[in-house]
């Protein structure tokens, strides 16, 4: 009879409890051990379980001593690294660089739980263990900061954090297949210093040969650290080669090593996706972390399901594009009806299945059969300017899998909560799907993104224009009055993106008051690791187009915009009125309809002293008694 011993081991004591008296792979993270399939660590580490390797988890271990990691003992085959579902320094400080006073992947959302930078910290430490034992990093940390990259929390240009960290092999991507490929080449003996083939990952080289012979070369992290137009230039050929059917292995200079990447990893296939999405996870975080109130995390994902990856949006400032690929990696009906009904086994599920998606809920399917067959276009975008004539804009795969989800015994509401691309929707046949969203998957709010409304912002970010979103409010609003609904849209805005000077500030904020929407709370660029608007931020350039573009550095640009997406706000009126006077508008402020601030009030003038003898007779009149007395 098979031992069900739930969690992986994070102790010896585990490990004895299995008989085990040595692990094959040591998983070091960054986060809080959450065995779901929303935390990458945990996808990683039961893809290696279920192909038969003895794994344990070291979470969040104190990195300023190295018996934390030395517990479980010398693993076999390799330790593996990841710094978590975020960037260590997103994770630690906000876009004005303060330390962020919470951290929902950590126990009790408690601060401080991991180091500055904690691939190359743990990795460092790792090697004072075991100097011989085989490092490989992964994760959003070290795939998107693979290459020479900018530091907005150091202002500085980054080697590539696999020459940083010592590692041997970093993995790119979601990183499924190039960890079993990784294993089982461990498993058969090869040096990991000879595991040079596995797509989906990087290595340092200490000659070109040792690179294949179609790679690209690109400024060293010498060049790039000196010359904004050689880290715009490097940038751009990363940008335009992640691709994995039609990319090109790519060589950047360190000093006298060469960094090299492979070509990404080939898309998964709907049978791997549910392979994945089916294996034994306890869907919570280990009972260790109990007293602690648990770990903040997953109270959004434990009741929702991933039903794709990867994303053909190719927002500037995100790096999804990069990480998951632009290629739509789906899973079939049966297995995401198989989750829905096991959700509704799982303590505290009380019949809402929170959300039904990926990185965008309604990207369900490859945007054209072109993509699986010659990967996606290298020389334009499937939805900017305007929506490739060549877009599958079908939504009813999407449509029929959220009806039978609803319709499932146990199952009261199936909302969206990931989002929708609205460009996307509009392009095609929108209505049927429209009315289906707001009469059964919208819970008061739909969240979308037009980001901005200003021209130059919309195109440094590539999306659409403002117009397809008016359109699409339109039509919402149209199909809640049908429905009798009172049903919001709340869309995210986004301050000091480059390409937002002032004037386009100003025009972002007549919008809201057009709309007569108020943000609560505002989204500020933050220069992430990886993206083309970080490249464009960090070199004043446009990578793809090689012109100079506007960004907003300063403290005081970055306030002045921010406070003009709350213009309401009483503590924002100095800095919108100054902004609007100094951008010559101010016919902005008055009582007109389109007036963002009201006049200041003149002071009211003191009354003017009375004369002593009349304010005397009115004392005495005071003091005489009354008649009725």
């Amino acid at each position: 009879m098979k031992m069900k011993y739930g969690f992986l081991p994070v102790s010896r004591d585990d490990m004895n409890l299995r008989g085990w008296d040595e692990l094959d792979f040591l998983f070091v993270s960054g986060d809080a051990y959450v065995d779901h399939p929303s935390f990458g660590p945990a996808i990683i580490t039961r893809l290696l379980e279920k192909a038969g390797y003895r794994v344990g988890i070291i979470a969040q271990p104190n990195w300023r001593d190295i018996s934390d990691f030395k517990a479980m003992g010398r693993p076999r085959l390799a330790v593996l690294i990841s710094a978590g579902n975020m960037d260590s320094m997103l994770n630690k400080l906000t876009a004005a660089k303060k330390i962020r006073s919470n951290d929902a992947y950590s126990p009790g959302g408690a601060a401080g739980q991991r180091p500055d930078r904690a691939t190359i910290v743990y990795a460092n430490r790792v090697r004072e263990c075991w100097p011989e034992v085989p490092v490989v990093i992964g994760g959003i940390e070290a795939s998107l900061r693979r290459f020479s990259h900018y530091d907005y929390w150091s202002d500085s240009v980054r080697r590539s954090v696999l020459v940083d960290s010592r590692a041997d092999l970093l993995v790119y991507g979601m990183g499924e297949s190039q960890i079993l490929e990784i294993a089982r080449q461990l498993a058969n003996h090869t040096p990991v210093d000879e595991i040079r083939n596995v797509p989906g990952t990087c290595y340092v080289a200490t000659s070109l040969a040792e690179a294949p012979a179609d790679a690209l070369k690109i400024p060293s992290h010498e060049q790039v650290a000196a010359s904004k137009a050689d880290y715009a230039a490097a940038f751009k050929t990363q940008y335009l080669e992640q691709d994995p059917l039609r990319g090109h292995a790519i060589v950047q200079p360190h000093g006298d090593r060469y960094l090299v990447q492979l070509p990404p990893a080939s898309p998964l296939s709907t049978q791997e996706m549910d392979r994945i999405y089916s294996l034994p996870y306890e869907r919570t975080w280990h009972p260790q972390y109990d007293a602690a109130g648990g770990v903040p995390a997953i109270a959004e994902v434990q009741f929702s399901i991933t039903s794709h990856r990867g994303c053909f949006g190719a927002c500037s400032f995100c790096a999804i594009g990069s990480h998951q690929g632009r290629i739509i990696q789906q899973r079939s009906h049966k297995s995401i009806i198989q989750e829905a009904l096991l959700l509704t086994r799982l303590p505290g599920f009380k019949g809402y299945i929170h959300d039904v998606g990926g990185p965008t809920a309604n990207f369900r399917h490859p945007a054209c059969s072109k993509q699986l067959k010659q990967g996606a276009c290298r020389d334009r975008q499937c939805l900017y300017p305007q929506p490739c004539s060549n877009l599958d804009t079908d939504h009813s795969d999407y449509l029929n899998l959220l009806r039978e989800l609803r319709h499932l015994p146990g199952i009261k509401k199936v909302f969206i909560r990931s989002g929708i691309r609205y460009d996307y929707l509009m392009a095609g046949k929108y209505r049927e799907f429209l009315a289906d969203l707001c009469e059964h998957h919208v819970s008061g709010q739909l969240k979308v993104a037009p980001e901005h409304v200003a021209g130059p912002v919309l195109a440094a970010m590539q999306k659409s224009g403002k117009d397809v979103f008016l359109k699409f409010l339109a039509a919402y609003r149209r199909e809640n009055q049908r429905l009798g609904k009172e049903q919001y849209l709340v869309p995210y805005l986004m301050c000091s993106h480059p390409g937002s000077s002032l004037p386009e500030a100003i025009e972002l904020a007549e919008f809201l008051q057009e709309i007569g929407y108020h943000p609560e709370q505002v989204q500020e660029f933050i220069p992430t690791p990886g993206s083309l608007s970080t490249a464009m931020y960090y070199t004043e350039l446009n990578p793809l187009t090689g012109k100079p573009i506007f960004v907003p550095k300063t403290t005081e640009q970055r306030q002045v915009q921010r406070a003009l997406l709350q213009y309401r706000n009483p503590k924002n009126r100095r800095l919108v009125l100054q902004a609007l006077r100094k951008a010559g508008r101010s016919d902005l402020v008055g009582y007109g309809p389109g007036c963002l601030l009201r006049p200041e009030r003149p002071e009211r003038p003191e009354r003017p002293a009375e004369p002593e003898r009349a304010s005397r007779r009115r004392r005495v009149e005071r003091s005489k008694p009354s008649r009725r007395s």
